[in-house]
């Protein structure tokens, strides 16, 4: 099926959606657990934990929250390595060369709203050189509110010069399809994506995507 009006612009979530980082997000987990004398953990125990961020991977990793005493410590070690190892194994997801260079081929301006901190979201985009491709990209530290508050998907529109009611919000996680609607967007689950702990039928999204190029079949 494709959609009557072709977008102004499509912005993608980023981990997850747009790049596969949970093999670096998982390999600063495990040098954690590593620390602690513990074996690394599979790279399948974390991808459903990747887009919720150190919160989520600690708490998978060694079964920790934000109130345990320690937290902290544990976050600022966590995010340290992760600085450094960032884009060692981090990729676009399959199909998405081919996808981004088909939405150039439309004239679809695509950018990027996050709720990674905007230091690893430019470290990783420049890394992987997508930062002069986007047309705009917006972390959740650069907004009022992060996802699933619309305020960065209104924001990364504002500086994309669209409004967001023309705009598609791609993404793996249901705080995704809540911001995007919220928004006034069209949204479209990203089935190839981490999908948190929210199964993704009960989104609510506009449309789902089972891979990438699905993308380019539904612009008119």
């Amino acid at each position: 099926m494709k959609l009557p009006v072709k977008p102004a612009a499509i912005f993608f979530d980023l981990d997850g959606t747009l790049v596969d980082t949970a093999p670096d997000l998982g390999g600063a987990a495990n040098h954690i657990r590593a620390n602690l004398g513990l074996p690394p953990l599979p790279l399948a125990d974390y991808r459903p934990h990747a887009s919720a961020g150190a919160r989520g991977l600690l708490g998978k990793a060694i079964g920790i929250q934000l109130e345990h005493p320690e937290y902290v410590s544990y976050r600022d070690a966590f995010l340290a390595h992760y600085a450094e190892h960032l884009a060692d194994h981090s990729r676009l997801f399959d199909g998405f060369a081919e996808t981004l260079a088909g939405l150039a081929q439309r004239g679809v301006p695509w950018g990027v709203m996050t709720n990674k901190p905007s230091q690893y979201t430019m470290a990783l985009m420049r890394a992987l050189q997508l930062d002069k491709v986007a047309c705009a990209i917006v972390s959740a530290d650069q907004a009022p509110r992060a996802k699933p508050s619309p305020d960065g998907l209104w924001m990364v529109c504002e500086r994309a010069g669209v409004a967001a009611a023309h705009c598609w919000y791609v993404g793996d996680d249901k705080r995704d399809i809540d911001a995007g609607r919220a928004a006034g967007m069209t949204t479209i689950a990203a089935a190839w994506g981490y999908e948190g702990e929210h199964p993704l039928a009960t989104w609510g999204a506009d449309f789902t995507c089972a891979h990438p190029t699905d993308l380019l079949k539904l612009i008119a």
